[in-house]
């Protein structure tokens, strides 16, 4: 019985099976916060579903209507939005590389629709002035003057 409580202590501390410091093993997490997802279900002429995409919207006080901050092509079902309960979110993960990325809102719609949402939106705020979902770090360049966190050199989420 000793040894088997050893054994146990030895792969608990073992680096990379359940240890606290391994870290390196484990993706880190980027979270974002926006006021809407939309899970978008593209339809052709015949009513064919093309793909799936989620569009993360935040209100603009100003102009009282939704502006796209990013959109995603849904590639696996995992992608989708999740309802979670207490507290009532909804939430979207994916994995971008060795990150793992979450959104999180706390209103979500369905639509199935023939007109892509996010280029339409495009109308309302043009691609070049939305705020990225996941800003890089400003300090990429530490001798930089520019340390706007809005620069145009940031791309959009990709689908």
């Amino acid at each position: 019985m000793v040894l088997l409580y050893k054994i146990a202590a030895v792969l608990i501390l073992w680096p990379g099976t359940g240890s606290i410091d391994s870290s390196s093993s484990t993706p880190s997490v980027t979270r974002a916060k926006v006021d809407l997802i939309e899970l978008n279900h593209f339809l052709d002429v015949e009513g064919r579903e093309v793909f799936q995409q989620v569009i993360f919207y935040d209100w603009c006080q100003t102009k009282h209507q939704f502006h796209v901050r990013a959109w995603r092509l849904v590639k696996k079902e995992s992608q989708r939005p999740i309802r979670h309960w207490k507290p009532h979110f909804y939430q979207c993960t994916w994995h971008d590389g060795p990150r793992l990325r979450q959104v999180r809102a706390s209103k979500m719609r369905e639509t199935w629709s023939q007109q892509d949402p996010e280029r339409m939106n495009r109308a309302l705020l043009p691609e070049e002035q939305r705020i990225p979902l996941f800003p890089q770090s400003i300090a990429k360049h530490p001798n930089s003057l520019s340390t706007n966190p809005r620069s145009t050199t940031h791309s959009p989420t990709t689908r």
